[in-house]
């Protein structure tokens, strides 16, 4: 018995072998998470798609917004359907990597005739259209299939 303590307590330290192989191991694991955080699966790639057609979405109404009702051309009796340029955004994929998706938006001005109000008077009657229904729809491909975000406003 005291020749097994006697062993374990003239053992001073780890050998150089030892120490390789719990940083290799250490090493595969940090690699491991560190490719779980950046995030490179299908289903980031998505969401982060989506992210940014509802960026480029909110633009296009914000710009709509900017300019008032009177910029757009739409009919009275149905919708009318406006597609725009397309804009290319960049989505990261991991350290170093990007991915260029190309999104399609177009505007549809719904029917005014909810928006107008007519003043009639002796002389004349006018009608005026003091807003618009609009939805903002980006579209964009991911994996083969067409994906698409709407965002409905009201333009005055």
């Amino acid at each position: 018995m005291k020749l097994c303590i006697r062993n374990i307590f003239n053992k001073k330290g780890f050998g150089l072998t030892e120490v390789l192989v719990a940083s290799l191991i250490l090493g595969f694991l940090y690699l491991a998470v560190l490719q779980m955080q950046v995030g490179t699966s299908s289903a980031t790639l998505r969401i982060r798609g989506r992210d940014i057609a509802v960026e480029v979405a909110q633009s296009v109404l914000d710009d709509l917004k900017s300019k008032g009702a009177a910029s757009l051309n739409s009919k009275d009796s149905e919708s009318t359907v406006i597609p725009l340029d397309t804009v290319e955004r960049e989505v990261e994929r991991g350290i170093g990597k990007g991915t260029v998706i190309k999104y399609a938006p177009e505007v549809t001005v719904f029917k005014t005739k909810n928006y107008e109000s007519v003043n009639k008077s002796l002389l004349d009657t006018l009608d005026h259209v003091y807003a618009k229904h609009v939805n903002v729809k980006v579209s964009w491909k991911f994996h083969g299939a067409e994906l698409s975000v709407n965002v409905p406003g009201v333009i005055q």
